[in-house]
């Protein structure tokens, strides 16, 4: 693909957009980025383009001349059905995701994991098994890096393993990995979809450009991603619950990885540092991919007996007079947080809140009401939570996440667990979960001086 002349508009100075801008800028293209939000609030991230000779649209609800460009990118938290953009896909006009774009640049194969909980941890844990075996990857997509940052370095690469999400897929239908993990499917941004199919549709799209031989990865116990794997060849099933022929399952306290009826390894369950079943989905998975790449068995186990997890998510930070403080701040789904749940068997005290993303909360009403002691809820949604679950444990409301944890840690007793694990997202009173779980740190450091491991 040749962009140079093309005029170009990015949507979203985010850091994706920002990402975009400086590819396009080095292939040659005129690029002007445009946002909501006013000159002002983008200062941080305009001060990353500065250098670059880019027009600017910002503070707009819709930008100028719409059908004046050649191609559309807009950020993936931008809704694909917005009017103008409808407007300019009538016309003709390319509106392509970053992944969409990015895809016509590649020279190197792609790891792909998606699914709704569970894709950072599987998508870093591959990256680690790759190095560890002398197999050059990089990482990036969804994650953190931009997938148009990477492409300047994808020489250097063996590989590149990529974190997708659905809003990625939905504007990238051309997006080929060479293979490719579905963790799992459960109820998110349904704010942002029409209904809960128009969601599994979505994540089922990573599939949608693979050949019959390329490796699929998919979640047997997942009663939503198991029979996706009818509609494709060389598929690789995981499970917790069950005994598999091939793929990776539990047996005789190891998680066992057959490839082929001669392929297969055992990784023995008392040497993974990593704790939680939905972990060890997530290692099933990272091993599925990896092996079937290339990777060694043996620095696969040396990386499992090291690798602690991510932060905000289900990490552990600190214990006060007792009591154990999680910061789980990266649960901000549903799903995300009956995983968390049910990593405890102790009565633990759980923080959660934030901005409605049309979530069904009362899909965690059993698991509140077995493992609870109370509840503390925070933000947009404390209000509606109470009433969602109203009756199940006692609900104290917090003005905030310092008040929120004091609360928390006035309720606990020793031996229990004080859990943020919000089922929300974090944009009601954070920049992101990252913020929202630094915040929550901060406050439990305040609270007490606990021991840290």
């Amino acid at each position: 693909m040749d962009l140079t002349g093309k005029k170009v508009l990015v949507v979203g100075l985010a850091r994706t957009g920002v990402a975009l801008t400086r590819f396009l800028v080095q292939a040659g293209a005129r690029v002007t980025v445009t946002d909501l939000a006013p000159a002002k609030e983008l200062a941080e991230m305009r001060a990353l383009i500065q250098d670059l000779p880019v027009e600017e649209e910002l503070g707009a609800t819709q930008p100028a001349h719409v059908l004046s460009y050649d191609l559309i990118l807009p950020s993936p938290g931008v809704p694909p059905e917005l009017p103008w953009l409808e407007e300019a896909r009538r016309h003709g006009i390319p509106v392509w995701g970053e992944l969409e774009l990015a895809g016509h640049f590649l020279t190197r194969p792609v790891m792909a994991v998606s699914g709704t909980n569970g894709k950072t941890t599987t998508t870093t844990l591959v990256g680690e098994f790759l190095k560890a075996s002398g197999i050059k990857a990089l990482v990036g997509g969804n994650i953190g890096t931009p997938l148009s940052s990477l492409l300047s370095r994808q020489q250097e690469a063996d590989c590149l393993v990529l974190e997708i999400s659905s809003f990625q897929l939905d504007t990238a239908p051309h997006f080929h990995p060479q293979s490719a993990a579905l963790l799992n499917i459960t109820p998110d941004h349904l704010d942002r979809y029409p209904n809960y199919a128009a969601y599994v549709a979505s994540k089922a799209a990573l599939f949608q450009a693979m050949n019959a031989k390329e490796p699929k990865v998919l979640n047997y116990d997942d009663p939503l991603v198991r029979p996706l794997g009818r509609e494709w060849g060389n598929v690789f099933y995981f499970s917790v619950t069950e005994p598999l022929t091939a793929g990776a399952w539990l047996a005789d306290g190891a998680i066992r990885v057959r490839l082929t009826p001669e392929e297969e390894a055992a990784f023995p369950l008392t040497e993974i540092r990593l704790q939680g079943v939905h972990n060890l989905e997530n290692i099933m998975a990272a091993l599925l991919l990896s092996l079937k790449a290339g990777a060694s068995p043996q620095a696969c186990r040396e990386v499992l007996a090291t690798f602690a997890g991510l932060p905000h998510r289900l990490e552990w930070v600190a214990n006060l007079a007792g009591v154990d403080f999680y910061d789980d701040s990266k649960g901000t789904n549903v799903g995300a947080v009956a995983r968390s749940l049910a990593s405890f068997d102790r009565p633990l005290i759980l923080i959660a809140g934030g901005r409605n993303k049309d979530s069904d909360f009362s899909l965690l009403n059993d698991l509140i009401r077995k493992r609870v002691k109370a509840l503390v809820l925070v933000g947009e949604s404390k209000e509606h939570l109470a009433r969602v679950w109203q009756g199940l444990a006692p609900v104290h409301l917090a003005d905030d996440m310092t008040d929120a944890v004091q609360r928390a840690a006035d309720l606990a007793q020793s031996g229990e667990v004080v859990l943020l694990s919000p089922a929300c997202a974090s944009f009601d009173m954070f920049r992101d979960y990252a913020h929202r779980g630094e915040t929550f740190q901060k406050a439990v450091r305040e609270v007490g001086h606990g021991t840290t491991r």
